[in-house]
């Protein structure tokens, strides 16, 4: 990983405030983390944002003029990601491409909209981001209403006679979505659901599998991050107990692999659409590929992040924060997700952003829409 280089940056930010970075025309800001458990996305995010901004570079920059990235550590944590965001301020950013975590996102928005800063997350899904009325705030990725209902919908017709569990994390993004997944049961009938939540970061979930178990649980819904529903579905099985687990989109990423080893296979999870199979995105894939690094989870909604703020730019022949919102709410992007725009609320439009998945040996796969309830 690049961590070294980034905590380099961000000391330099500490330590020379608003001072800009004198070789730098046009100075971008992105956060996310870049250390602790959840670092492999802050990988990811860099890499993809690095390729964007080196492919700009090789092509005359953005209105003639070099783009610059400066990359500030988060930790996937609120108060972080508020003093990550007054770092990128201080340094006088044109716009954020930021942040992962819906946790970290939303009360990063709030220095962003005080301080006239665009913001483009690649990730954050929970619906608070784009729902609290600020004008400079998007995201290319989908809402977690979405994903959500999709889970629901499985969860009735498949499991809605069967006793069925939902768990989250308690961060913003489990919650959330575990809450909208309930409400979306409801709906549908479906009543009698355990509704729980656990402490993130532990490394024993055996008080909630037998729990799980004595309440006689056969599939449950796990709101949260790869690390935790690798625990809870490994331990498990390690009790011998044939549990039907669901998790949310942080699955896509071999990580959950290597922490729940073989009983990763049969999980099913909604996830955000993989755009290395777009033919939009086919060359960079290569140029990935070609590089040695694989461009998995959302490197390459990083790198459309970068794409779509470029274009806006040149629309709006401005890096002014009020002429660059209007090209974004005025116009649709050509990016390697495909044709996008956005609403009024900065939500993407033009792809459909959740598909489900399941974990087979070695790598997920797509399953055929008709096929989720087999």
């Amino acid at each position: 990983m690049k961590q070294f280089g980034v905590r380099l940056i961000a000391a330099f930010v500490v330590a020379f405030g608003t001072a800009p970075l004198a070789h730098a025309e046009i100075l971008i800001g992105a956060s996310g983390p870049m250390t602790g458990t959840l670092a492999w996305f802050g990988e990811q995010m860099q890499q993809g944002m690095d390729m964007e901004v080196a492919e700009l570079n090789a092509t005359g920059g953005v209105l003639g003029q070099q783009v610059e990235l400066l990359m500030v550590d988060d930790y996937c944590n609120p108060e972080q990601a508020v003093a990550a965001a007054e770092k990128l301020v201080a340094a006088r950013v044109a716009a954020v491409i930021g942040h992962f975590c819906s946790g970290a996102s939303i009360p990063a928005s709030k220095v962003y909209a005080e301080a006239g800063i665009l913001m483009i997350s690649p990730y954050s899904t929970n619906p608070t981001l784009t729902e609290q009325g600020f004008a400079n705030v998007f995201r290319v990725v989908g809402r977690d209403t979405l994903q959500a209902t999709m889970v629901a919908d499985y969860l009735a017709e498949r499991w809605g006679d069967q006793d069925i569990a939902i768990v989250h994390d308690g961060q913003a993004y489990g919650k959330g979505i575990a809450e909208e997944a309930l409400r979306r049961l409801g709906e549908h009938g479906v009543t009698g659901i355990l509704f729980e939540a656990i402490e993130p970061g532990q490394t024993d979930y055996l008080k909630l599998i037998d729990k799980l178990q004595a309440e006689g649980i056969d599939a449950l819904y796990f709101a949260g991050y790869a690390a935790e529903t690798g625990l809870i579905i490994r331990q498990a099985r390690s009790r011998g107990y044939d549990l039907q687990m669901i998790g949310s989109d942080a699955l896509a990423s071999e990580y959950f692999e290597q922490v729940a080893g073989p009983a990763a296979v049969g999980v099913r999870f909604v996830s955000y659409a993989d755009p290395r199979t777009n033919k939009e995105a086919a060359a960079i894939v290569e140029k990935f590929r070609a590089n040695g690094y694989e461009p998995e989870g959302l490197t390459l909604y990083s790198y459309a992040g970068v794409q779509v703020w470029a274009q806006a730019v040149e629309k709006a022949g401005t890096i002014d924060e009020t002429a660059v919102i209007a090209a974004l709410r005025g116009h649709e992007f050509d990016t390697i997700l495909g044709k996008i725009g956005f609403d009024d609320k900065g939500d993407v439009y033009g792809y459909e952003p959740f598909v489900w998945y399941v974990w087979e040996q070695d790598s997920y796969a797509p399953v055929d829409p008709a096929k989720v309830t087999d």
